[in-house]
């Protein structure tokens, strides 16, 4: 019994040196993806109304994009916290 746990114990340890040792693929984003505090990545123009506040569509009329070229942009309306427009 000792002798399988000892065997386990080095299988093991060989396991994560080698899980140290490998380098993984750092994840790439797109350029169009934008990090928002309390949201998280985006993707697209944040300051569109129709933004979906999504890592996964951008919005309902054009999912797919580009945003900077697309005919329904609407900016988002700013309001105070009394919900007042600025």
């Amino acid at each position: 019994m000792r002798q399988a746990d000892a065997r386990t114990q080095a299988r093991l340890r060989l396991t994560l040196e080698a899980a140290s040792a490998r380098r993984f693929p750092g994840l790439a984003l797109s350029p169009d993806h934008h990090y928002v505090e309390g949201l998280g990545y985006i993707i697209g123009d944040f300051n569109c109304r129709f933004n979906a506040r999504s890592t996964y569509v951008r919005c309902a009329v054009n999912p797919f994009g580009p945003c900077d070229s697309c005919s329904h942009y609407q900016p988002k309306e700013l309001s105070d916290e009394s919900g007042e427009p600025l």
